[in-house]
């Protein structure tokens, strides 16, 4: 009979300094998979990155989930105000000024007649409008001019910063107050216009910081040695590993951006009639706050929230994405 081979308990194994070690079968095994090798066999895995762990962390975070879900609602009321709220927000009847809750008006009617629950939830896809298309020019124009100053430095990077510093010293309500009262267009073009216009220095520093941050970093210098040209090396290696604080200073200042055009229009530089907006709401419902306090707290609530919902997304976003908050 052929003799059967010796199945050892144990192997040894070199330290790599001189000496060996004892080690099982499974222990051995394991040792020429590799460190990078998943128990039990099979390919390695995924290897983690900062956008893996940050989403893991919002999906874990009940400020996230929260904000979240309120945005979402105000999202889907934007696109389809119809479906929760009757009638035409423009539809007014003036035999019931100032009337308080009642039949189909759960939020009274405002000194016009108008329901203020209509008006409400239609004002949303006003907000919602503005700052989400501000903020996606803001972001644009901002991380373009920033990102191209921070790497290629010089006297870009000089002109841009002096800019920048103009732009700083300008007052935002002020600068609406002058430049939207010459505007006579009842569209939300000009609003977002003037927060591109004041906004994208902000942004510009950010990127600006990261960018230069980034291009230090030994992967940049590798693909530069090997001929890889400036906008391959900004689209493949800068962008994505410096885009990361951008994302969270515009989801922050998305809510800023909502609460501008509000208090724009409260003061009759931003959206005016017929347009539907909550500025303009609160605007016309401030002289009568003692007859009917209620046409002026509930499109003040929804602008409040709604403020406060982006603004605890953003810090979310913000804790997610920082290492040094880990």
């Amino acid at each position: 009979m052929p003799e059967q081979p010796y199945e050892p308990e144990g192997v040894i194994a070199g330290t790599g300094m001189g000496g060996a070690m004892d080690l099982g079968a499974s222990e051995a095994t394991t040792l020429e998979k590799g460190p990078g090798a998943p128990p039990g066999g099979g390919p390695a895995g995924r290897p983690r990155s900062l956008w893996s762990d940050a989403w893991r962390d919002l999906r874990r975070n009940p400020v996230f989930l929260l904000s979240a879900l309120v945005i979402l609602f105000l999202v889907f009321i934007s696109l389809w105000p119809s479906a929760i709220a009757p009638g035409s927000p423009l539809s007014c009847d003036l035999a019931k000024s100032q009337d308080g809750p009642g039949p189909g008006a759960p939020f009274g009617y405002d000194g016009q007649g108008c329901n203020v629950y209509t008006r409400t939830v239609y004002g949303a896809r006003t907000s919602v409008t503005v700052g989400v298309l501000a903020t996606l020019g803001v972001a644009v124009l901002g991380s373009v001019l920033g990102g191209l100053a921070g790497y290629f430095g010089g006297w870009w990077d000089a002109l841009l910063s002096r800019t920048t510093d103009i732009f700083f010293a300008i007052p935002v309500v002020l600068g609406g107050l002058v430049l939207l009262s010459v505007v006579t267009s009842n569209t939300v073009w000009p609003v977002i216009g003037f927060m591109v216009l004041l906004g994208w220095p902000q942004i510009s520093r950010i990127a600006r910081g990261s960018v230069i941050t980034a291009r230090q970093h030994d992967y940049v210098q590798a693909a530069r040695a090997l001929g890889a040209s400036d906008s391959r090396i900004l689209l493949r290696h800068i962008a994505p590993n410096a885009v990361a604080p951008v994302i969270v200073v515009a989801t922050i200042a998305l809510g800023t951006y909502i609460s501008l055009e509000a208090t724009l229009s409260y003061l009759g530089v931003g959206l005016k009639p017929p347009s539907v907006s909550w500025g303009i709401d609160i605007s016309a419902a401030s002289p009568y706050i003692r007859n009917a306090p209620h046409a002026l707290l509930w499109p003040s609530g929804a602008l409040a929230v709604t403020v406060l919902a982006f603004i605890m997304l953003g810090d979310a976003v913000r804790d997610a994405l920082d290492p040094k908050l880990r």
